[in-house]
């Protein structure tokens, strides 16, 4: 980088934070224990009132623990569905 700005120097220290405030938690398998991969997936249709677009997630799960999640709102809204 030719000439970095106050903001470069702050994204560092930001993540650099937040797995300082982090660095306890986690996910805990016990051995022997059976887990199960699972899945949950949820939308739904024109959910917001303001934009009618629709929201859609999912999370994926080992055990007891989330390992994936994702939830997003869709970028465009159609007029037709044809």
């Amino acid at each position: 980088m030719e000439c970095p700005t106050e903001m470069h120097l702050l994204a560092p220290k930001r993540i650099l934070r937040y797995l300082q405030g982090t660095k306890d938690f986690g996910i805990f398998y016990m051995k022997g224990e059976k887990t199960y991969l699972v899945r949950f997936t949820d939308s739904d249709y024109a959910g917001d009132q303001d934009d009618r677009k629709s929201t859609s997630g999912y999370v994926f799960m080992l055990g007891a623990g989330p390992v994936l999640w994702s939830s997003k709102k869709q970028t465009i809204c159609t007029l037709s569905s044809t």
